[in-house]
């Protein structure tokens, strides 16, 4: 009788890069807070921007519009910027302004997937266009690894050995605030809403994770945010969620009005 048996390969760099994020997360008492948003006027003026146009910024998707939401709101709101750090004593540490820590699914011959997923960073995304938001955003989809710091140095660290890996990763989440905010980020944004699906509890060592659902055709969406419970409490998390909606429907809905000024989509030809 012939024995049918599987074979092995070898952790990808980029898989290591997530047991270790996972390994850190599984430590944070992490608590989602949701919120169900109407942005049907939003989701109407983003649809008379054109996809393209020469010289000019790419349409804003929906992660550029949440991303800048939740940062505009951190601008107000400080306790969104802070982490606790444990090392040598336990102290709040909270930073001048945000850094994005964006996953990014990018095409990998390494993965038995066929993708891996990395991370870049945005910072100051709150004193950025939406255009700027977009173009970076692409960017780190569509260009190589290689070009961006935070992912070359992400591939380094991923080919150490594991007791270096950790020791790495530990030293830049618990030790110095400035030093974790720059290489690791205040927020984090993981969204699989382009595929019509979403994530219930995203797992992050950072402070707060943003995500959201599927946005309907008449502006409808669920966003959430997972927060750490020993850095701030879920009435702080409900409270940013209500400003979160207020800039999107307001100072991001002026912006993307003013974007499908300058950029107007093409009017659907009418048929006899």
């Amino acid at each position: 009788m012939q024995r049918h048996v599987g074979h092995y390969s070898p952790v990808s760099p980029a898989r290591r890069l997530i047991c270790d994020l996972l390994h850190f997360a599984s430590k944070v008492p992490t608590v989602p807070v949701q919120r169900s948003m109407q942005l049907d006027e939003l989701a109407q003026v983003r649809d008379l921007i054109a996809d393209h146009w020469p010289g000019g910024s790419p349409k804003p998707r929906w992660p550029a519009l949440f991303l800048k939401a939740f940062a505009l709101t951190a601008s107000e709101m400080p306790a969104l910027r802070q982490a606790l750090i444990r090392w040598p004593w336990e102290r709040m540490y909270e930073h001048p302004h945000s850094v994005v820590s964006v996953a990014i699914s990018k095409p990998s011959k390494e993965s038995a997937q066929g993708e891996e997923v990395l991370f870049g960073h945005i910072h100051h995304p709150e004193t950025l266009t939406l255009g700027e938001i977009e173009t970076r955003l692409r960017q780190f989809k569509e260009r190589p690894a290689k070009e961006f710091g935070v992912m070359r140095r992400a591939m380094r660290i991923a080919r150490l050995p594991r007791f270096l890996r950790r020791l790495l990763w530990w030293s830049a989440l618990d030790w110095s605030g400035p030093m974790r905010a720059n290489h690791m980020g205040t927020f984090g944004l993981s969204v699989y809403s382009g595929l019509g699906a979403e994530s219930l509890h995203p797992l992050s060592p950072l402070t707060t994770c943003l995500t959201f659902g599927p946005v309907s055709d008449r502006g409808e969406v669920t966003a959430r945010i997972i927060y750490d419970h020993r850095t701030m409490d879920g009435s702080l998390i409900a409270r940013a969620l209500v400003r979160m909606e207020q800039a999107l429907c307001a100072e991001l809905l002026q912006e993307v009005r003013g974007m499908a000024a300058r950029n107007p989509a093409a009017p659907a030809r009418q048929t006899a």
